[in-house]
């Protein structure tokens, strides 16, 4: 698989939607993770990120603006021992559940589907990291439709054992704009990772259109000792 550009994939394409970037620093010290969110409706905009514990969650910049909770407001990331997980929706809880009573991250994932939101039947995709003993993978996961019909769920899981040191894998929610959204298509795509967390932070925020961009969220991750740092990037301020 060819490596992309990220910051080529995300200039190129106005709404990806809701998007997750998990890999490895070039110098294989660091597990990275990032997660953005956009927007095209009031309601969608309306949010910022906020640290909650070792995670995050979405809440409303405006609330006397907020109409429709039920598919924006939620937990991205939540942390349970040497594991992160990040999602676009409420099945972090749904993971982070399923996982305390010793699911694996497949299983966990079982009891859900892509979110009602018909025509668009947004996937929900799903990332987990996992440290132990100075060792690191990870997983990706989307649960979708099957093009569109909403009779079907297709689930697709993709597991990344000993992660090469400057590769990460990108997955977002919507191939591109357009009415219905069309859903993303194939595996996640091999994408570089930078050392400087600055630097990458800086990257996505700026390559995200800047119409659409509502929130951004990285963190890099000490595979040897598991001390991470966080930075959170709002539009709305």
């Amino acid at each position: 698989m060819k490596q992309l550009s990220l910051q080529e994939e995300l200039q190129a394409n106005a709404y990806p939607g809701r998007g997750i970037v998990i890999g490895k620093t070039p110098d294989g010290t660091k597990a990275v993770t990032a997660y953005f969110i956009m927007g095209r409706s009031e309601n969608s905009r309306n949010r910022v990120f906020v640290e909650d514990g070792e995670g995050i969650r979405t809440q409303a910049f405006d609330p006397s603006k907020l109409t429709d909770p039920s598919l924006i407001i939620y937990a991205p990331v939540r942390v349970l021992g040497n594991k992160t997980i990040v999602t676009n929706g409420d099945q972090t809880d749904t993971i982070y559940e399923g996982m305390d009573k010793q699911l694996t991250f497949e299983q966990s994932l079982r009891s859900r589907e892509f979110e009602p939101d018909a025509p668009n039947y947004t996937p929900r995709i799903s990332g987990i990291l996992h440290m132990e003993n100075g060792r690191y993978n990870y997983a990706m996961s989307i649960l979708k439709s099957n093009n569109g019909n909403p009779d079907a769920c297709n689930r697709y899981t993709f597991a990344y054992e000993n992660p090469v040191a400057g590769e990460g894998h990108f997955i977002h929610t919507y191939m591109h704009d357009g009415n219905p959204l069309p859903s993303f298509e194939g595996e996640p795509k091999l994408v570089g990772i930078l050392d400087d967390m600055d630097a990458f932070t800086d990257m996505l925020w700026n390559s995200l259109n800047p119409d659409n961009k509502v929130s951004l969220f990285v963190r890099y991750i000490d595979i040897a000792t598991g001390a991470y740092e966080t930075k959170i990037v709002n539009k709305n301020k």
